[in-house]
This record gives structure tokens, sequence and C-alpha cells, in this order.
């Protein structure tokens, strides 16, 4: 395949791919999914050597950062597997394999995962109280998520905390998460919800815009800017008073539209170009018929296709998600 960058009709260039492995999930976030989803069929899945072949074409093209997601990526049967098969190409092209998880699995599997070449992995964790983390996750323990956290700290991974703000619920927990991340010496970034995928509240009832965060912090710390990056969407500042990194994604109050690096692929070989959008191509039947060849020719499509941005809104009560699929669905 032509070793030529992938870059879109805005002169953007691809350079980092977050690849799902399943869209299946051990927690049921309530801002995230139904409390019942449907699950696709198994058969509708990538396999492992797949994801590897699309994982590889896109490396091929330019990309230096994959991060492998879900759903729960730990949940998918061989993920270690797949992770030392793309990490293989780690100084040959790929710059980093990261991955991001609920932290449910990932005491059992984190030494694998370093070995696999995985030096960095972002967890989910809206709340240190374990009673209100079981509320927010429908039926994860906390428990387990932490000796995860700590088990990849042990393996010589790094660690980031991703929150969600929440509005009434978990928004008095902002400056002890802070807290918490300085002692352990992770960094932390805060997310606005986003409107993805119908789930059972009404989003304008939790949304909180992180300008709001932001300004609690501040009450309290002192916040120095940073022109640091780490490849994704998150803007960082410094906390002066621990040194630890805090970032902010805010899809609502300031998209990030304009410098996106980034498309997603879904466990079933759907390629998004843009989270909020439904242009997509698809990728696993092209692989399946005509190999790498037509795989090379779908992402100057998908190049082709790119929006300019998102439209996310949350403004009005009972208004629809800006997109049907969920998050798990298309990959965090």
């Amino acid at each position: 395949m032509a070793a030529r960058p992938l870059i879109d009709g805005f002169g953007r260039r691809i350079t980092y791919v977050r690849l799902s492995v399943t869209d299946r999930c051990d927690f049921r976030c309530a801002y995230c999914m139904p409390l019942d989803p449907d699950f696709l069929p198994k058969r509708e899945v990538l396999t492992l050597e797949e994801l590897e072949t699309i994982a590889r074409a896109f490396i091929a093209r330019g990309v230096t950062r994959i991060r492998l997601t879900g759903g729960e990526p730990l949940v998918r049967r061989g993920v270690v597997d797949l992770a030392r098969a793309i990490g293989r190409h780690l100084g040959h092209g790929l710059e980093e394999l990261t991955l991001t998880t609920n932290g449910s699995q990932l005491a059992r599997l984190a030494a694998d995962l370093a070995a696999a070449g995985i030096r960095r992995v972002n967890v989910s964790l809206d709340s240190l109280d374990a009673e209100r983390f079981r509320r927010i996750t429908r039926r994860g323990r906390l428990e387990p998520v932490l000796e995860g956290i700590a088990a990849a700290r042990a393996a010589g991974v790094a660690v980031k905390i991703n929150m969600v703000a929440l509005r009434g619920l978990n928004d008095d927990e902002f400056l002890p998460m802070v807290d918490w991340c300085g002692r352990e010496g992770f960094d932390l970034t805060f997310i606005e919800t986003m409107p993805l995928g119908h789930i059972e509240e009404d989003r304008t009832d939790r949304y909180l815009p992180l300008t709001e965060v932001r300004r609690r912090i501040e009450a309290r710390y002192t916040l120095v800017p940073t022109a640091e990056r780490t490849g994704g969407p998150a803007r960082y500042v410094r906390v002066a008073e621990t040194g630890q990194r805090l970032g902010f994604i805010t899809p609502l109050t300031h998209n990030f539209c304009e410098s996106c690096n980034r498309v997603r692929v879904t466990a079933t070989g759907t390629l998004y170009m843009c989270l909020g959008q439904e242009d997509r191509v698809e990728l696993r039947d092209l692989l399946r018929s005509g190999g790498p060849v037509a795989l090379d020719a779908a992402l100057d499509r998908a190049m082709a296709l790119k929006p300019k941005g998102h439209d996310f809104v949350i403004e009005r009560r009972g208004a629809p998600p800006a997109v049907s699929r969920t998050m798990s669905a298309t990959g965090g």
C-alpha cells in the first residue's frame, strides 16, 4: 500500500485512530447507554485478525496513535493478543498504543497489556464514592476498579482518569477527585456529557459546562496554561500546587473540530469520520472481498467524506440526541 498521509478535505491530517474491539460492556453507565442495550451478535464483530489488518492499514497511511476502545475492550476475549499484534508496529510507524477502560478487568490484565506495549491507559471513573459509583454505572463496583488502577501503575502503565461532569450527581466530587489524583500522581481529564444515543434520562438534567467546573477548581488551585497535548481533544493546564495535569474535553462549550486529527472504527468495521455525524464508510465487507487494496482505497473515500465538525447541542428538554448510536456502539 502507498505510504501517503491521510488528509481530509479541510487540510487536517489524520494521525489518530480509535479502534473499537467490542460494543459490549459490563457496566451500564446512565449517561452512556440504556439499561438493557441491544448488543451486536458476535458474528457481526470483526475478528482479531481483521482488527489488526485495519490497524496496519492505518499505520501504513501515517497514523501514529491507536487507542483500543469499546464498549469495554477488556471484556473481549483475546484483546491482549490483539494489543500484542498491533504493538509490534511500535517504533515502525506507530508511536503509541493506548487503551480506554472502565477498569473492571484491569487488575488481571494490566501486566499482560504492559508487556504487549501499552504504556498508558485512560480509566473512566466518575465517582470515588462506592454507592454513587454503583448508581452511575448501574452495576459496577468501585473496589475492583481501584485495584485495577493500582495494578496498572505497578506494571509501569501511566494512568489518566476520565471523569464525566454530571450536574446533581457527581458535581460535589470535582475537587475531591483533583485532590485524589494529585496525591496518586494521575492526570485527570473532565469531559462534558455528549448527546449520543437514547438513554432513560434527559441529558439537560445532567449537562454541566466545564467552564463551571474550571471555576470551582480555580477557587482552590492555581491552574497554569500549557500547550501540552496527548494527541486527543483535551486542552490541558497544570495544577501549580501539585504539578499534575488537568484536561478539559469540551465538545459543547468549545468544540475542537478545527484541529481534529482522528477517526473511529467500530467493532463491526464501520469507519466514522466524526463522532457527532453519520458520515461513514463500511470497511468489513470491503476487507473480506477485496483485501488490503480495497481497504486502502476506502480510506481515501473516507477522507473526502470527513465533515468539518459536529453539531452537539443540549439546550432543551426532550430533544433527540445528535446521533442515535451510543458511545459504546461507536467506540469510546
